[in-house]
């Protein structure tokens, strides 16, 4: 009786003041990450070409360049254990990812800030998509053909009165700068234009590309414009979603419309992105180029019920254009393992609610791994050792209880009168 009352006053006083658990139960120290040299991608000679000073970009958000997963935070190479190496690109930055479980297969500083140039259409399309009708008709104004001289247009007319299909046409055909003006006006509500910029970039902090600002609808370049191939792959796999994007996307010609109110004749586009006629099992996607970005590019295609998406900034178009280092990418990815992966993308809404579960909940210690502390007492063990008062209040009066008990107990046996009998085995 002595000997369990004994262990009971001990345990109550450990767990009343924090006692560390035994040294054989005791979680390992962490061991802090080598800081590993970066590996080298491959890269593809480019010939030398003049350009505009490069922006500068925004400071590096340290829970930004791991999202989607430590691996993830490299200005180099990353890659699956054992994969073959990848094609030598010129692109500064690229990534390969699973349309369909999100799995990022390899990537190239993938969470280095970069120019999109008209990849940038696609969070346009991805924001405006499921708020616009494609039956609606809209009329040009003179506001929509404000773009940068000798830029990519349709050849839309101020006045012209279109379906917004049409401009949906041609701005993923043809890369038209003032159909994104017209979708970016039609869906930003009063402010226009700069309404739909506004959601554009509500949208991009939505499917959790936290790199990404737009500052034009069109993705001609504006100070402060930038994302990375990693947020690229998350705008991309919110467009392969909507039917009516995969439909666009594959479109290889249209007509836009006569215009009889204006004397103007209709005229067929083509599509741009060379990766729908010359690959197999091309789903689409959306090229650009300005002097300042150089090409960039977002493509997707399906093989064996695998849809894979690749992305890439900067790259130069010699010795192979844009589309084909896209699609050199993809035979890579579509020849590794299913399984195969190096992070993976962010659900939509995902890093929102991560965060509003932080700010929400009452400041305490954040819970410890299920490998260091095991069972309610280990639990309550560490919280107190951190000084958790709503833990260690109520642990102090259990243990005040627990010695006023003992020492009654004690004293009742020692004035209890003793008998004589005859001793149990």
């Amino acid at each position: 009786m002595r000997a369990r009352a004994l262990a009971a006053a001990v345990a109550a006083v450990l767990l009343s003041t924090g006692a560390a658990v035994p040294a054989a139960q005791a979680a390992p120290a962490p061991v802090a990450r080598a800081a590993l040299a970066p590996v080298p991608c491959p890269k593809a000679p480019a010939p030398k070409v003049s350009r505009p000073p490069r922006p500068v970009p925004p400071p590096n958000v340290p829970a930004d360049r791991v999202v989607g997963g430590e691996r993830l935070d490299t200005p180099g190479l990353v890659v699956p254990e054992g994969a073959p190496a990848p094609p030598a690109v010129t692109a500064t930055s690229w990534l390969v990812a699973d349309l369909d479980t999100g799995a990022v297969l390899g990537a190239c500083g993938p969470h280095e800030y970069g120019t999109p140039a008209s990849t940038q259409k696609l969070l346009l399309a991805a924001t405006m998509l499921p708020r616009l009708d494609p039956k609606q008709v809209v009329t040009v104004t003179r506001g929509d053909l404000n773009i940068a001289r000798g830029s990519s247009a349709v050849g839309l007319l101020v006045g012209g009165k279109y379906p917004v299909e049409t401009v949906w046409l041609g701005l993923l055909l043809n890369s038209g700068n003032e159909a994104a003006n017209v979708l970016a006006r039609l869906g930003g509500g009063p402010d226009g234009v700069a309404g739909g910029v506004r959601a554009m970039n509500e949208e991009a902090r939505r499917l959790g590309a936290r790199q990404t600002h737009a500052v034009t609808p069109s993705g001609l370049d504006g100070k402060g414009q930038f994302t990375s191939a990693y947020d690229l792959a998350l705008i991309g796999r919110a467009c392969f979603a909507n039917p009516l994007f995969r439909r666009y996307t594959l479109t290889e010609r249209t007509q836009i419309p006569a215009q009889p109110a204006l004397k103007a004749g209709g005229f067929q586009i083509q599509n741009e992105n060379q990766l729908i006629y010359r690959y197999r099992g091309a789903l689409g996607g959306k090229t650009g180029f300005t002097e300042l970005a150089r090409h960039s590019y977002v493509g997707a295609a399906q093989r064996n019920g695998r849809r894979l998406v690749v992305t890439l900034l900067g790259a130069e178009a010699r010795p192979v254009r844009g589309w084909q280092q896209g699609a050199q990418l993809l035979d890579w990815g579509f020849s590794l393992p299913r399984n195969a992966s190096v992070g993976r993308l962010v659900e939509p809404g995902e890093l929102d609610a991560a965060e509003a579960g932080r700010q929400g909940s009452p400041a305490a210690a954040p819970a410890p791994p299920s490998d260091e502390w095991r069972g309610p007492a280990g639990t309550a063990l560490r919280r107190m050792a951190d000084g958790d008062w709503t833990v260690i209040v109520p642990a102090a009066g259990l243990l005040a209880l627990t010695v006023g008990v003992l020492v009654a107990v004690l004293v009742a046996r020692r004035s209890r009168p003793r008998r004589v009998g005859r001793r149990r085995a």
